[in-house]
């Protein structure tokens, strides 16, 4: 089982005003989860991951009913893809640029294609994690 995987840097804007950093990343070993991390301060980065099939369908429309929702919104003419994330220390609506998160997708369908994730997935490995415990 491989571990490769991809990485992206993108600028979201919180409150569709102040810039916060993000880092996505997608590995082939996980191939069914992305992980969003936002720089909360210099030193502080809030993680979140979530599922390839939710951004799949946020880029197009309204997804998610959870923790994560994603949804497409244009505005003077451009698209940015809306994050809602929301826990019990607070809530945030983050604005990215949705062809670089387009453009992320398409890179983690070049380590594992969608629809082949099962292949990539070592349920064995899953099992032997969660009875060490």
């Amino acid at each position: 089982m491989t571990n490769e995987g991809i990485h992206a840097e993108l600028v979201s804007l919180y409150d569709g005003t102040t810039p916060v950093r993000s880092r996505w990343s997608y590995r082939a070993d996980q191939p069914f989860t992305v992980t969003a991390a936002f720089q909360t301060q210099r030193d502080r980065w809030v993680e979140w991951a979530f599922s390839r099939d939710l951004l799949v369908e946020g880029l197009t429309g309204p997804a998610g009913v959870g923790d994560v929702r994603l949804h497409p919104e244009a505005e003077n003419g451009l698209t940015m893809l809306v994050v809602e994330i929301e826990s019990p220390e607070g809530y945030a609506e983050l604005e990215l640029d949705h062809e670089g998160v387009a453009s992320f997708l398409s890179a983690t369908e070049q380590v594992v294609p969608l629809g082949e994730e099962s292949a990539h997935f070592d349920v064995d490995a899953l099992i032997d994690e969660l009875t060490r415990v």
